[in-house]
């Protein structure tokens, strides 16, 4: 399929092919739930820890005899029944982590990109150069490009001058920049637009369809 590419300024820098096996995927909601669950895993932790009987320093001695005073047999002040005592089946410290496949990332990935696509909410802009960053030269530029104030968008870019835009971004809500090599499902569904620039686009297809 053919899209065209717009400029920042509003015009109309020609038209690029979208390969219509990377942006015509098929959308598998199972797919993008297992990667987003598979980032979110990655960020956890994973440091929560409680002290068990036998890391408690308290006395071991049998606090009373065992038989005869109508209490219940006790050997130690360590147990999870007293104030201070061990915490029973506590969070010890491990990985959240899992492994997926990558070809399931790779799918997942195609999906989002195909769904936002036929959604009418992916756009393909030639660059993200911006002359000074300020919030008002990248509120001009994101309303040529349809994009209203209060929009939520990704822009994604590849090789270009970037840091210009990202300071511009830094003060408006909802307007986030990555890498394409850092593009992923989480960051995607979290705003409702998504913006490649030409050469993300040509770097996307040839790193997730070669």
């Amino acid at each position: 399929m053919r899209v065209p590419v717009l400029k920042l300024d509003g015009g109309v820098a020609g038209e690029i092919t979208l390969d219509d096996d990377f942006f015509g995927a098929e959308f598998r909601t199972e797919s993008l739930s297992e990667v987003v669950r598979w980032q979110l895993a990655q960020r956890q932790a994973g440091t929560h820890s409680s002290k068990c009987r036998s890391d408690i320093s308290r006395t071991t001695r049998k606090m009373y005899k065992q038989k005869g005073t109508g209490n219940a047999r006790h050997g130690a002040r360590t147990a999870n029944l007293f104030v201070g005592g061990g915490i029973s089946f506590g969070p010890v410290p491990r990985s959240h982590s899992f492994k997926i496949n990558k070809k399931v990332r790779r799918l997942a990935i195609r999906g989002l990109l195909s769904q936002k696509q036929k959604e009418g909410n992916l756009i393909i802009c030639d660059g993200v150069s911006l002359g000074e960053a300020k919030t008002k030269s990248l509120l001009g530029c994101l309303a040529n490009i349809g994009l209203a104030e209060s929009s939520s968008a990704l822009f994604v870019f590849d090789g270009e001058q970037s840091g210009v835009f990202k300071m511009a971004c830094a003060n408006v809500r909802g307007v986030d920049i990555i890498p394409a090599i850092g593009l992923n499902v989480y960051a995607g569904l979290q705003h409702e637009k998504l913006v490649l620039t030409k050469s993300a686009v040509e770097s996307l297809q040839k790193r997730l369809l070669g």
